[in-house]
């Protein structure tokens, strides 16, 4: 068994006191912690790193701190606690990001819908806010399944360290392709060469279709994954030295 870096033991101990704390003090902190849209009321700039340090129930939280365990222990040994700092928090952000512009995206072509209906700013904002209308201009001109997207989309709140654990699965891949990982529902070991493709390109499906299992954000994950891909395809190219 690996013995636990400095780094990730930090990382996993932060994590657990914001997941335990919340908890006996009986307060939501999802409000001020948690990654908002950009145009919700709620929304701060800091949300891009404290969204990292959240997590949605027991089950989330095993499964990203024992990945960011397993994976990223020969990663800060290879690379030394900054360099894997660096590369953790880098992941994460540009996941942030990436989860960020694609419902942008998304929220954005149902938004022009409203504008297109004669809709003005102030009232698109208050029918978010509010999370419903009998307006007669969205009711003809919007469907529901599109109201109930861009409400959704308003009003999502991303959670957890996924994305920052998908770049340091994504450099553990890069670094040590040949060692063998297993799935849950299919416990037959892969090399981490095709294993880590695979879930990718689930994440990717899952993502850009309906099909999603669970409120997870797909995005979020593809984003840890390419910035973790980019950094550390850089690094392993050029020996980058992080004091």
């Amino acid at each position: 068994m690996n013995k636990i870096t400095d780094a990730i033991k930090h990382l996993i101990i932060i994590n657990i006191i914001l997941f335990v704390a919340p908890q006996l003090l009986q307060i939501d902190f999802s409000n001020i912690l948690a990654l908002h849209f950009p145009k919700n009321e709620h929304f701060g700039l800091w949300q891009y790193v404290s969204h990292m340090f959240m997590h949605g129930g027991f089950g989330h939280i095993l499964f990203n701190m024992y990945g960011l365990w397993a994976f990223g222990t020969p990663l800060e040994q290879m690379w030394g606690k900054n360099k894997f700092i660096f590369f953790y928090f880098s992941a994460g952000l540009g996941a942030g990001v990436i989860y960020t512009l694609a419902n942008y995206y998304q929220f954005n072509s149902i938004y022009e819908l409203f504008v297109d209906a004669g809709l003005n700013p102030t009232e698109i904002m208050t029918i978010l806010e509010n999370a419903s209308t009998s307006d007669s201009r969205v009711v003809q001109n919007i469907s529901q399944e599109q109201f109930s997207k861009v409400i959704g989309l308003y009003n999502a709140k991303a959670v957890g360290a996924s994305g920052a654990v998908y770049g340091v699965l994504v450099a553990f891949g890069m670094y040590f392709k040949d060692a063998k990982l297993a799935l849950l529902f299919f416990p037959v070991p892969i090399a981490a060469k095709y294993f880590i493709p695979i879930i990718l390109i689930f994440d990717l499906f899952f993502g850009m279709t309906k099909y999603s299992v669970g409120n997870i954000a797909h995005f979020a994950h593809i984003g840890g994954a390419l910035i973790g891909f980019l950094i550390a395809l850089y690094w392993k190219k050029n020996q980058f030295k992080f004091h």
